[in-house]
């Protein structure tokens, strides 16, 4: 079974429409699910929840999803520097004040955690598990330069063995590591890549009894229709320029989520 994994759409409409062509366009998948963070930064967050509503996506809710939904006092974001954090606050009070009523009661609704069994739950695996950031917090970044004990630390929180495949999202920056049979995927981002790659990232997951496999999926999109949405909005110019250059400026001014 081959699974499409988005994540980080980030009220990126057009970059999300470019990535689920680009899953239409292929024959062998089985299913798509969204690892969350789908508002926040961008200007469509009733427009990008409105599409997985209508294509019936199922997914996990990321900390800007959970945020949002419960009016917490921030978003859940990490700060580099005093400009990143005040860019933050910015881009959390607008979305708050701009998702629909509808909006924010799907977002409350979603789940923290999903496990998917390809071969039936009345086999032992392999399992496919989906959180957004860590299976204890969804604020927490797992980032590539993480230990292998971390890694299976993390696995072993969630009952994981050998087979299981977890994913997440929350860097914005996709990576793939083995350890001990079992494998840990960061999707990367749909809607605002982290990694100097300004298209849109998504990962594709095969389960089959006893292995696994991952290739990361990178789509060109409309970046200056993107930008224009950005400007066009009271969001800060600034989150236009991370999408230009995939999240890499001189003086970075975008934070993490």
């Amino acid at each position: 079974m081959k699974y499409a994994l988005i994540s980080d759409i980030h009220a990126n409409l057009p970059a999300l429409e470019a990535v689920l062509a680009d899953v239409d366009a292929r024959t062998d998948i089985g299913a798509i699910y969204h690892l969350g963070d789908l508002v926040g930064y961008s200007p469509w967050p009733n427009e990008v929840v409105g599409l997985l509503r209508e294509r019936a996506i199922p997914g996990i809710a990321g900390n800007y999803d959970s945020t949002t939904a419960t009016d917490y006092e921030h978003c859940g974001c990490r700060y580099e520097d005093a400009r990143q954090e005040e860019l933050a606050h910015l881009s959390y009070a607008w979305t708050r004040a701009n998702v629909s009523a509808g909006t924010k009661q799907f977002l409350g609704s979603l789940p923290f955690r999903i496990d998917i069994r390809p071969l039936g739950g009345h086999t032992a695996g392999p399992r496919l598990i989906l959180v957004h950031g860590n299976p204890v917090l969804n604020t927490v970044y797992w980032t590539e330069d993480r230990s292998d004990r971390f890694c299976l630390q993390m696995a072993e929180s969630m009952s994981a063995k050998a087979g299981d495949v977890i994913a997440f999202g929350h860097t914005h920056k996709p990576w793939h590591r083995e350890v001990e049979r079992i494998h840990f995927v960061n999707t990367g981002s749909v809607g605002r890549p982290k990694d100097g790659d300004p298209r849109a990232g998504y990962a594709l997951v095969t389960l089959s009894d006893g292995s696994a496999a991952v290739e990361f999926v990178r789509v060109e999109y409309d970046v200056a229709r993107a930008m224009e949405g950005v400007r066009a909005s009271e969001l800060p110019d600034d989150f236009a320029e991370i999408l230009r250059t995939g999240g890499r400026l001189p003086e970075s001014a975008g934070t993490e989520a």
